[in-house]
């Protein structure tokens, strides 16, 4: 497995699963289907209401704890020091680990110092509960404010397909040694259908996912990918170990419509 490597050292794989919006028995099924058909990163959040099933899903593979590369995310509403501790506590518990890999600020919330939030999830650090820490859905306003603080966070997890190419955002995070981890990779599947990802797909006998998520990583992306379907989890593993013309992936960098998807109401990317 592709790894991207963390400023702390730590080897984040390229390629993770995510399990937003899976719940119950097709989240524990579909993290168990995907660690032992080979994924080692699993994506999460408190706010996604499946640790419990995401835990399970993780002894039942018999996939060792040591091999997972696994994140979870406070949410934006519970970003009081206080909160962030209590939230990652909660989280091990009902993960059913030790420690978590990565911990995230789940959307950024300006009514609490970013200081104080992230010498909270420092603390957490500290303590040996998570071995780093992020952000998620931050502007490069957001970044500055957060990289003032001079507190190591080393990713930032963001929409990211070829219909949303945050190229300046990806170029502050470049700068500024902070892995981007691109949620939504093919743009809850709008843009499975572009013409140049169609086109692609044919040249190198790959699907149109394996294309645009081989085009993310290609370009120094984690992808966290999505899905209940065994066929779909399977395929999506195919967009590793191979790689694409330079020309190629330029013809996909130059897609980008501004088309963002996930626009909650707390979102602040006006910022």
């Amino acid at each position: 497995m592709k790894t991207v490597s963390l400023k702390s050292g730590l080897k984040m794989p390229a390629l993770g699963f995510g399990t937003w919006q899976l719940k119950g028995d097709d989240a524990k099924n579909a993290v168990s289907y995907a660690l032992e058909i080979g994924y080692r990163h699993v994506d999460t959040a408190d706010a996604y209401g499946n640790h419990i099933e995401v835990g399970k899903g993780i002894k039942e593979s018999g996939v060792s704890r040591e091999q997972i590369f696994l994140t979870s995310k406070v949410f934006y509403d519970s970003l009081e020091p206080k909160q962030i501790i209590a939230t990652g506590e909660r989280a091990l518990k009902e993960l059913g680990v030790d420690y978590l890999d990565l911990f995230l600020l789940h959307w950024p919330n300006r009514s609490i110092p970013i200081a104080d939030q992230l010498n909270a999830m420092q603390e957490l650090k500290n303590r040996g509960f998570v071995k780093a820490i992020g952000v998620s859905n931050y502007t490069i306003h957001h970044l500055k404010d957060a990289l003032e603080t001079e507190i190591e966070f080393e990713v930032n997890q963001v929409e990211f397909h070829p219909s949303l190419n945050q190229k300046d955002l990806k170029q502050f995070c470049d700068d500024n040694h902070i892995i981007i981890t691109a949620y939504s990779p093919i743009a809850q599947g709008q843009d499975l259908n572009l013409p140049e990802v169609v086109e692609l797909a044919k040249k190198y006998k790959k699907s149109q996912s394996q294309i645009i998520l081989n085009w993310l990583i290609s370009i120094g992306l984690v992808a966290i990918p999505r899905s209940a379907k065994k066929k779909h989890i399977k395929d999506n593993l195919g967009a590793l170990d191979w790689e694409m013309q330079q020309a190629d992936i330029e013809k996909l960098s130059g897609i980008d419509k501004g088309n963002r998807i996930v626009i909650p109401a707390w979102a602040d990317f006006e910022y």
